[in-house]
């Protein structure tokens, strides 16, 4: 198994994306902290991930604040004796609409989930991993950081910082054996798909976006759980600074 006996936190763990890599590492092995704000999801999430076998928790953090952050690595190290990988996966969005339309508040809170959320990662696991003598984490950017599309202004410049990040952090790391990268998924079949469209989620919509893609269809939650897998896997262990895009050609 590429995780057996790992411990990995996987922001945002409730749903989409972040669902997908919980099962991903889970079936790899990996003991599971599920952490997301929607205690729902995230006790489903969890639950789904003991019945087939794997150990795992769930617990509420909002990723924008440090305590929340601080909480989550406790409670790997607590429960499980050590944290080996960071997946910070948890993110928002507004609403496809011209830039001007954004509200301070909004835009303040996409820079807390997006951005200061790995602030509040590196402050908390840094220390754990030092301590361990290594870790990894892994990054949920976006293509938007890339190759921004209109309407998406202030989030594609919220991920264009987690790119940004990225590479710095593992630059700084790498004397620490801390990697980190990251995955720059293309628009996918989650729940924030309707407000990245920014009009209702119809086949005839789909189709526009669907079209800029070369590979012909959106991302799903599989395609980013197999390269979050690759970049958690031992066997990667000389892959540090990059950003896979699992983007079906729409960044060439």
């Amino acid at each position: 198994m590429r995780m057996k006996d790992l411990v990995a936190v996987v922001t945002g763990g409730g749903s989409g994306f972040g669902e997908g890599i919980c099962h991903a590492y889970a079936a790899e092995g990996a003991k599971i902290v599920v952490a997301d704000i929607n205690d729902e999801n995230g006790e489903r999430v969890a639950a789904a991930l003991r019945d087939g076998g794997a150990e795992a928790v769930y617990c509420r953090a909002d990723v924008s604040r440090s305590g929340d952050m601080k909480l989550l690595v406790e409670t790997a190290v607590g429960r499980f004796g050590r944290l080996d990988v960071m997946v910070n996966n948890a993110g928002t969005s507004h609403a496809n609409q011209p830039m001007l339309n954004i509200s301070e508040e909004q835009f303040d809170r996409i820079y807390d989930v997006n951005v200061k959320s790995i602030y509040h990662s590196a402050m908390h696991c840094v220390p754990v991993f030092r301590k361990q003598g290594g870790g990894v984490f892994v990054n949920v950017a976006s293509t938007a950081g890339i190759r921004p599309r209109p309407g998406l202004c202030w989030y594609s410049g919220s991920k264009g910082a987690v790119i940004a990040l990225t590479k710095a952090m593992a630059i700084e790391l790498a004397p620490d054996r801390i990697r980190v990268n990251g995955i720059n998924p293309v628009m996918g079949e989650t729940a924030l798909l309707t407000t990245f469209m920014g009009k209702e989620d119809t086949p005839e919509n789909r189709e526009k976006f669907i079209a800029t893609i070369p590979l012909g269809r959106m991302s799903r939650p599989s395609d980013i759980a197999n390269a979050a897998l690759f970049l958690a896997d031992p066997a990667s262990e000389l892959v540090t600074g990059i950003c896979v895009e699992v983007d079906g050609g729409r960044c060439i």
